[in-house]
C-alpha cells in the first residue's frame, strides 16, 4: 500500500536526505539555488510503469542515501551546447516553464535539455533524443538546506534506452525498478525518498502505461517550499 504524505516540513521524506541533518545554516538567504534538471526514465514492464534509479552514496553532500532519478545541476558547457538543441516545437517548452525561474533566460528551455542529454549519459551512458523530453515538475529546495536547487524534471519513454546501466560514483546501485515497488518499499522503510522523488512517484503511480503518462495534459505549478529547515529534530 502507498502511504499517505504528511504537510510539508513534518513528513518523513523531508528529512530523508541524510547530508541535510547536520547543523542549521547560518545564514539561510545566503544559500544560492542552483538551476539543475532531473529525468525520469519510464518503461512499460510486467508488473506496470517502471523508472530508472540511482541508490545514492551516505557521503554525498546532497540527496545522500537517497534514490534519485539521473540529472545534476546545469553546467557552463551547457549553455555552449544548447545552442544545437532542437525541437519541433519550443512552445511546449516555454509555455510548460512560463512560471518558473528559467522563463528569465529566453532560451533557459534550451540550457535545461543539453543539461538532460548530458548528466543521463555521463550517469547511465544512454544517449536521449531531446524532442522526447516532456517537462514535467518544477522544485526548489526549501530554504534552510546546505544546498539548494531549483529543479526540472522531465518524463520521457526509455523503452529503447537498453544502453542505460550503472556507470556513476554518486551512486552504490542503478536499476529499473517498478514505481509501485518503489513507494512500497518506502512504505516498508527499506528505501528512502526525498519529497519530491516521492510526490512525483505517487502521481506516475496513477497512469497504466508510459502513453498516458506523456499523454497527459499537465499544467506546471513551481513548488518552492519555504519552511524553515527542523534538522537535528
Amino acid at each position: 500500500m502507498i502511504r499517505d504524505i504528511n504537510p510539508e516540513g513534518s513528513d518523513r521524506s523531508d528529512m530523508a536526505d541524510a547530508a541535510s541533518r547536520g547543523p542549521d545554516v547560518t545564514d539561510p538567504e545566503a544559500v544560492p539555488v542552483r538551476p539543475a534538471v532531473s529525468v525520469i526514465m519510464l518503461r512499460d514492464g510486467a508488473e506496470g510503469l517502471e523508472v530508472f534509479v540511482q541508490h545514492r552514496v551516505s557521503t554525498m553532500d546532497f540527496a545522500a542515501g537517497v534514490v534519485v532519478f539521473p540529472g545534476g545541476r546545469v553546467d557552463p558547457v551547457d549553455r555552449e551546447s544548447s545552442r544545437t538543441i532542437t525541437a519541433s516545437d519550443p512552445h511546449v517548452h516555454t509555455s510548460a516553464w512560463s512560471q518558473s525561474t528559467i522563463a528569465e533566460e529566453a532560451e533557459g528551455w534550451r540550457v535545461l535539455l543539453a543539461t538532460a542529454v548530458r548528466e543521463v549519459e555521463e550517469e547511465t551512458g544512454a544517449v536521449l533524443d531531446p524532442g522526447g523530453l516532456v517537462p514535467w515538475a518544477n522544485w526548489v529546495t526549501p530554504i534552510g538546506r546546505p544546498k539548494r536547487f531549483d529543479t526540472y524534471f522531465y518524463v520521457t519513454a526509455a523503452h529503447e534506452l537498453a544502453t542505460a546501466h550503472h556507470q556513476t560514483t554518486e551512486a552504490h546501485t542503478s536499476e529499473w525498478l517498478p514505481v509501485a515497488g518503489i513507494l512500497e518499499s518506502e512504505g516498508e522503510g527499506t528505501l528512502k525518498l526525498m519529497r519530491p522523488t516521492f510526490v512525483l512517484l505517487r502521481e506516475l503511480s496513477g497512469f497504466a502505461n508510459v502513453a498516458e503518462v506523456l499523454g497527459a495534459q499537465r499544467v506546471i505549478d513551481p513548488v518552492r517550499p519555504d519552511f524553515p529547515s527542523n534538522r537535528g529534530s
